[in-house]
């Protein structure tokens, strides 16, 4: 048994480190989860500035990822749907309206600038085997913007899940400035589809935010919906609204749905109803506000972390200096090597070198008189000749020596070593090299990307409990012992709502409350029931006169209820008594009458309550006589 716990135990974990690392959770560093990085790098290698069809792109992306064509076109068609990095034509659905994208093979789609300049640089990217072998894929995309911030991202893995909310991309790229310059910024997530949110809880990208749909209630007989709440659509909404006005909760005469490029849901109002009216209860009962609870979580150096987005932009100010130096050192040594070249051809033209290896018969003599050739010119070389050097020397063809153009040579050597100097210069402030950089993406975006589209507004949270009106009967019978908004019959309490709580007391002098029943046997002839709010409670002084069993001497206690669990059971006098009355009248004279016994004269006694302190629902009840009581009975109202 041992040995199979051990296999079950290693595969659940193996399962549950792919689950988190490679399908479900992004990387910080490129913000992408596996198979959008697989999609972007398969349309990298097949990049030519045309659309491509999705299928296509599908089945290339096949090759570098295990789990078949239909998670790959979804998750194209999510990527291409952000707008941010991938070109699309054709029907990819809508955003709005919920509607799913055409066919692959229907549809196309070709990488946009700013992916090239955001992910691809294969220089400095690292590479392994794909899942069988025959491939090379990167591990990650050096990204030089936070994309996990820009894209956001959903997903459910083992034991862990991540909801991170989409950012202005203006915004982000802005906060990234301030970042590498030591400024203060905040962040604040943006929607495709606009709506409102409440940023109060936001907690930088780790609490959670309230959305609202916007509304438009100029027309006093009509509400449209004009932009959805975040991460909604309008089908979801409007099926929510019609469930509502079915429910009486809101009242409509018709919920219409007229999205197409832009959202537009019609409510029309009964007569005498007007929007003002019913703007509260669509966001109270309705999707027309939610709350998203939200969770940063990352793969950060191949652990899953939860990270704030102040400590994302931060993370990748540091990683774009790093990727723009590498950048740097990369291109200066790629110039350096082509300055080399061009100042090995000018020397050997120009000396005549290649004349020396005419009458040479093998090939070692031919590279030594090379060499040699070139020892009187070692100081205008960047570094020493190779082998390799010499073959791209003999490989120049007889009409390019021929044709050889000094000056060109001469204009290029310089426009190298200029570069070569910005380089140097742009190495020695990269902090700044990096501000540059992002100011200029900044200019070439699309205004219409930069441009927010979720307003930020302050607002709470609609109760139910505020919203909904008391119009539900609450009633009593004590002849069959029923409670509830069902009951017809009996005594009427009070107008309630589905969310009121009610508080009830059997005859055993037990108390419970609960939400209001629609049909609850509590007890007949029950001491009380009454609603159970503070404002409620706090008004009714509790008098109970109880008897012990065992000695049945009369006991008062007077005490208020004002903390309880709901649908849980509580005594109000001790296991061992018995109930003789409760009343909520203020500070009344009671009389109680003794057991008839023999040689004994006065068979009732009558007390003031109100000469009684009041004390706790827990706490004992003060003795009245050391005589056995048969019954007690209300005599006068007295209040003081």
């Amino acid at each position: 048994m041992a040995f199979i716990k051990n296999i079950f135990d290693k595969n659940f974990l193996e399962y549950a480190s792919y689950v988190i690392k490679d399908r479900a959770i992004p990387d910080i560093e490129d913000g992408l989860k596996p198979v959008q990085r697989r999609i972007l790098h398969t349309m990298f290698e097949i990049d030519d500035g045309r659309y491509n069809k999705v299928a296509n792109i599908v089945g290339r992306c096949m090759q570098y990822h295990p789990h078949g064509d239909a998670s790959i076109g979804s998750a194209l068609v999510v990527l291409a749907n952000k707008e941010l990095f991938i070109d699309k034509q054709g029907n990819f659905g809508n955003v709005y309206t919920g509607d799913g994208a055409s066919a692959p093979r229907y549809i196309e789609a070709r990488l946009k600038p700013l992916a090239k300049e955001v992910f691809y640089n294969p220089a400095i990217t690292e590479f392994v085997p794909s899942y069988d072998g025959r491939n090379k894929e990167p591990v990650v995309f050096r990204a030089k913007l936070p994309v996990v911030l820009l894209t956001g991202a959903e997903g459910i893995a083992v034991g862990m899940s991540t909801t991170i909310l989409s950012h202005n991309i203006r915004e982000v790229i802005e906060a990234e400035i301030a970042c590498l310059k030591g400024e203060e910024f905040h962040l604040y997530p943006d929607c495709f589809t606009g709506g409102l949110i409440d940023v109060s809880d936001y907690q930088d990208g780790v609490g959670k935010i309230i959305t609202r749909a916007k509304l438009d209630t100029s027309d006093p007989k009509r509400i449209v919906i004009r932009e959805l709440p975040f991460g909604s659509n309008s089908e979801r909404l409007t099926e929510s609204i019609v469930k509502a006005a079915k429910n009486g909760k809101i009242k409509a005469t018709s919920v219409t749905d007229f999205t197409a490029d832009k959202v537009e849901i019609e409510i029309k109002l009964q007569r005498g109803v007007y929007a003002e009216d019913v703007v509260q209860s669509l966001y109270a009962y309705t999707d027309c506000e939610q709350s998203i609870s939200c969770n940063l979580l990352v793969i950060k150096d191949n652990m899953p972390q939860v990270m704030t987005a102040t400590e994302v932009i931060a993370y990748h100010s540091k990683k774009l200096v790093g990727i723009l130096k590498d950048e740097l050192e990369l291109e200066q040594g790629q110039l350096q090597e082509k300055l080399h070249l061009r100042t090995l051809e000018r020397i050997f033209i120009e000396e005549r070198i290649y004349k020396a290896i005419e009458e040479m018969k093998t090939e070692n003599d031919v590279i030594k008189a090379v060499v040699t050739g070139f020892e009187p010119f070692t100081q205008e070389l960047i570094r020493p000749i190779t082998k390799e050097d010499v073959d791209h020397l003999l490989k120049i063809p007889i009409r390019r020596i021929s044709l050889y153009d000094i000056n060109k040579n001469r204009k290029e050597v310089d426009e190298i070593n200029k570069r070569l100097k910005e380089i140097a210069r742009l190495l020695k402030k990269l902090v700044a090299y990096a501000i540059s950089w992002l100011e200029g993406t900044l200019q070439k975006l699309d205004p219409e990307l930069c441009q927010r589209r979720t307003q930020i507004k302050k607002f709470s949270a609609v109760d139910i409990r505020d919203v909904a009106k008391k119009d539900l009967s609450l009633r009593y019978d004590s002849k069959t012992g029923y409670l509830g908004t069902h009951i017809t019959t009996g005594t009427e309490i009070a107008l309630v709502t589905p969310y009121d709580k009610v508080l009830f007391i059997r005859k055993s002098g037990i108390y419970t409350a609960c939400t209001v029943p629609e049909k609850l046997f509590i007890d007949m002839d029950a001491w009380y029931c009454g609603l159970a709010d503070k404002e409620n409670l706090s008004k009714k002084l509790f008098t109970i006169i109880y008897k012990d069993k065992e000695t049945q001497y009369p006991y008062i206690k007077k005490c208020h209820i004002e903390q309880f669990i709901l649908n849980r059971d509580y005594n109000i006098v001790p296991d061992t008594a018995e109930v003789l009355l409760i009343t909520t009248e203020k500070n009344p004279v009671i009389k109680v009458h003794y057991v008839v016994k023999p040689r004994i004269k006065i068979l009732e006694e009558t007390f003031d309550t109100g000469e009684f302190e009041e004390k706790g629902t827990r706490a004992l009840g003060v003795r009245l006589a050391v005589r056995e009581v048969a019954s007690v009975e209300i005599i006068k109202k007295v209040k003081k």
